[in-house]
């Protein structure tokens, strides 16, 4: 089974990323058929080309209370279920209300992380959790969601029950042979852990 899209069109995605912070977004214009003598050779274009796109999968979202409308509801839904993973007691409902903010702050109280109630790049890495096949609970939740959202089959795909079975495992892959056409080294073993969670909550695979 192959999860989501391919990324095919990654790079043409990075300008328009850049402003949004999400790939769910029209490509960049094509460059002009004959490059001036400012413009770097091709094999130099290349290589800036995939040194941004791992930077930028690896990137994880910033959240807050309120909207968060450049990322969709499965976003703060996978914050949400890693708060319950790490003990906090709130529902997942993809909306970052009042009693989100009061988990998320309890959270960076807890790990003496800067308590301001957003979510950024050290609060998740601390709050994220490595799951495999055998692993049970709200973490595994958080990427069979995931996953549901990318293949558009609102829970369909998966059934979103806390266990890292077999399918879920295969579904893992799926996404993560989707990430190594982009990244080479990316490791396709069915684990999700500090490699593959940027790429489930920055949604690399969706739109």
């Amino acid at each position: 089974m192959t999860a989501g899209r391919p990324l095919t069109t990654i790079r043409g995605k990075l300008a328009g990323a850049a402003v949004t912070g999400t790939l769910l977004i029209t490509g960049a214009p094509h460059a002009a058929a004959v490059a001036s003598p400012a413009q770097p050779s091709p094999a130099a274009a290349s290589v800036t080309s995939v040194t941004s796109v791992t930077s930028f999968l690896q990137r994880f979202p910033v959240l807050r209370q309120g909207p968060n409308s450049i990322w969709p509801k499965a976003t703060v839904r996978s914050l949400q279920y890693l708060l319950r993973a790490r003990g906090a007691s709130i529902s997942v409902d993809g909306t970052f209300g009042a009693q989100t903010r009061a988990a998320v702050v309890a959270f960076q109280r807890s790990h003496h992380l800067v308590v301001d109630g957003v979510v950024g790049s050290q609060t998740w890495r601390a709050l994220i959790i490595t799951v495999r096949q055998g692993s049970r609970g709200d973490a595994v939740r958080a990427v069979q969601d995931q996953i549901n959202f990318r293949n558009l089959r609102n829970g369909h795909t998966l059934n979103v029950d806390g266990i890292f079975g077999p399918r879920t495992r295969s579904a893992v892959i799926g996404l993560q042979q989707g990430f190594a056409t982009e990244i080479k080294g990316f490791a396709v073993d069915g684990i999700v852990g500090p490699q593959t969670w940027p790429m489930l909550v920055n949604e690399a695979l969706s739109g």
